[in-house]
């Protein structure tokens, strides 16, 4: 596992601010389509990988030099006809362990562990073909902020609270306020469940 300083990362990835991430996907060897040509068979994760290749790294976890552990997160934004910029689509943050979380205080919880230790970019999603993305912002986020943190506990010992009481399969996308547990993907008769921000989350950690 590589080990890098948070904050190298950050200036590190500040250099693309402004700059059109997808010519930076060929440079660095990255899949945007399976079939350029056709546009077809999209990577969706693309975007943060070329971030990764920036900083020198080939995976999402990495190992700070104290011995934690930060996480590098891309979320894509859309802007409205009004100019307004706000979030494409919800951000997982991380799977849901159904002992784990009905067994562990929110203070303790894998959830509050990874919204504390991450660096989020942010990239402004074109069109479906993915002709351009320019890079918005990179910033650190810590849930430092006491409202912030009270409302995300509350979310997440809703969910451990429907997990003691009703089991694994009354967890629904219809909860939480700025956490939801829900499906991983589509569906499709998918059993897993991950942590999402929802996208006001979103925009309070990215501070707009």
């Amino acid at each position: 596992m590589a080990f890098i300083d948070k904050d190298y990362a950050i200036r590190k990835l500040s250099e693309l601010i402004g700059k059109d991430l997808r010519p930076l996907a060929s440079k660095f060897g990255v899949t945007v389509f399976k079939d350029e040509k056709r546009h077809k068979g999209r990577n969706k994760g693309w975007a943060g990988h070329v971030l990764e290749r920036h900083i020198g790294l080939g995976a999402c976890n990495i190992q700070a030099p104290n011995g934690g552990h930060w996480e590098l997160k891309m979320v894509s934004m859309k802007k409205l006809k009004s100019g307004i910029i706000k979030p494409k689509e919800t951000m997982q943050i991380t799977m849901i362990n159904p002992e784990q979380v009905k067994n562990t205080p929110f203070e303790n919880s894998h959830l509050l562990h990874k919204l504390k230790e991450m660096v989020i970019c942010a990239r402004l999603y074109n069109d479906i073909n993915e002709t351009k993305s320019i890079l918005l912002s990179c910033g650190k986020f810590d849930l430092n902020d006491k409202d912030l943190y009270d409302q995300v506990k509350k979310d997440y010992e809703l969910v451990q609270n429907a997990l003691n009481t009703k089991g694994f399969k009354a967890l629904t996308g219809a909860m939480g306020v700025y956490v939801q547990p829900r499906t991983k993907g589509a569906g499709h008769g998918s059993t897993s469940r991950a942590f999402y921000a929802r996208p006001v989350f979103i925009q309070k950690i990215l501070g707009i």
